[in-house]
């Protein structure tokens, strides 16, 4: 596999730069250590249960393990640990922050300890790619040809570059997305590309290509003629069914400048035409961004002004039941406001219960948890603005040692 290595050998040999802002074992206070010298772990644990133990801490900490004792090493570089480790439902969701407007460059942000790391991204050159993730794989495609794919984990740093699909390869737009199975570890992978068609500002042509990890090829699954409406960038997959947004060509009401389509995965239909599983917005939108949480398909938003549309007047999060949509959150007017010079469209993206919110202006990161109802701020990231138009971009990914492309 191109670019396979363990997981521990790589990110131990790279500890003091990939997780340098973790205190070393060796900083613990002066009791605290009488008590180690005490009570010796490695006396009264048999190694099962140690790795069973292991297995339910962060990724940082469970490196910070590894270079303990040669014991500890084994154990956490062991299948058997990785097998253990699968065994843990999930661990929360990392958020990468691209600090840099031209290379692939930036921080990823731990909720568990709080704490940014210096994480260097496989396959990904650029910030402008498309990225999705699942379950600890990432999936990026290049944002020009967009015939280079790479699925990856970045914790392990094991990647895969995959075949393009045949169709329209300079589409005008593109929606990436992956969804990963945490049992089997296969994963599917979509995407939604959307081209006008000549001469026709309203009608665009729109394919949906499938890929199969188990069987390693694309599959072309739909062709259709889209009339009023194009596809955008946005899509995600969830629960086996396909979702994107689509956006209105021109010739509507401004309220409906977007709306939803959805895509059977298991059974390739859209019950005829795809335009009839078109669900509407909950409201004016100056931007969608879908995502996964828990298999249930969540919504960040930016509500524009009713009388202008196409301005922010806020930020709201819904999750759909059938074909409605219901508002699960508003951010508060403090929240909002401590963006700073907030734009119409910002970067969002969340698994698990978490939700990240991040405006392309400043690197300051949102966080809403969605069992606690609660906003919060990130620490702060370890960079600072150098000019005026530098831009922050990011996505969020699920931390694994047990998955690989």
């Amino acid at each position: 596999m191109a670019g396979e290595t363990s997981w521990i050998s790589h990110c131990l040999d790279d500890m003091s730069r990939e997780i340098g802002e973790l205190d070393s074992f060796s900083e613990l206070g002066e009791e605290g250590n009488k008590e180690a010298n005490a009570v010796s772990v490695d006396l009264i644990l048999p190694d099962d249960l140690l790795e069973r133990i292991l297995a339910y801490l962060p990724i940082a900490s469970i490196f910070r393990a590894g270079c303990v004792c040669k014991r500890w090493y084994e154990i956490v570089s062991s299948e058997r640990f990785l097998w253990n480790f699968s065994q843990v439902i999930s661990q929360k969701p990392w958020y990468y922050m691209f600090t840099s407007s031209n290379e692939a460059i930036g921080y990823a942000y731990d909720p568990i300890l709080r704490k940014w790391y210096g994480l260097e991204l496989p396959c990904i050159r650029a910030p402008n790619w498309f990225i999705a993730s699942s379950c600890g794989l990432v999936c990026s495609m290049d944002n020009d040809s967009r015939g280079e794919l790479c699925v990856c984990n970045p914790i392990t740093k094991r990647w895969k570059k995959l075949e393009e699909p045949s169709g329209l390869r300079f589409s005008d737009y593109s929606a990436l997305a992956i969804s990963a199975n945490r049992i089997s570890l296969g994963y599917t992978i979509s995407i939604v590309k959307s081209k006008q068609v000549p001469g026709n500002f309203f009608q665009w042509d729109v394919s949906i290509h499938i890929y199969d990890s188990e069987t390693t090829t694309w599959v072309t699954s739909l062709t259709e003629v889209l009339t009023g409406w194009r596809a955008g960038e946005e899509s995600v997959i969830c629960d086996g069914v396909l979702c994107f947004l689509i956006y209105s060509t021109g010739g509507g009401a401004p309220e409906h400048r977007h709306g939803l389509i959805t895509y059977n995965l298991s059974t390739r239909s859209s019950h005829g035409l795809l335009i009839r599983s078109f669900v509407p917005v909950p409201c004016p939108l100056t931007c969608g961004r879908l995502m996964n949480l828990k298999e249930k398909l969540v919504m960040v938003g930016g509500i524009g002004k009713p009388d202008r549309p196409d301005i922010i007047k806020g930020i709201g999060i819904w999750v759909l039941n059938g074909k409605e949509w219901r508002e699960i959150a508003r951010m508060p007017h403090k929240f909002f406001q401590g963006f700073g010079e907030f734009d119409d469209v910002f970067a969002s993206s969340g698994t698990d219960d978490l939700i990240y919110i991040q405006s392309y202006g400043a690197p300051a990161l949102l966080i809403y948890d969605m069992n606690q109802k609660q906003w919060k701020w990130s620490q702060k990231c370890p960079v600072t603005k150098r000019f005026p138009l530098q831009l922050f971009t990011g996505f969020c990914f699920e931390p694994r040692l047990e998955i690989a492309p």
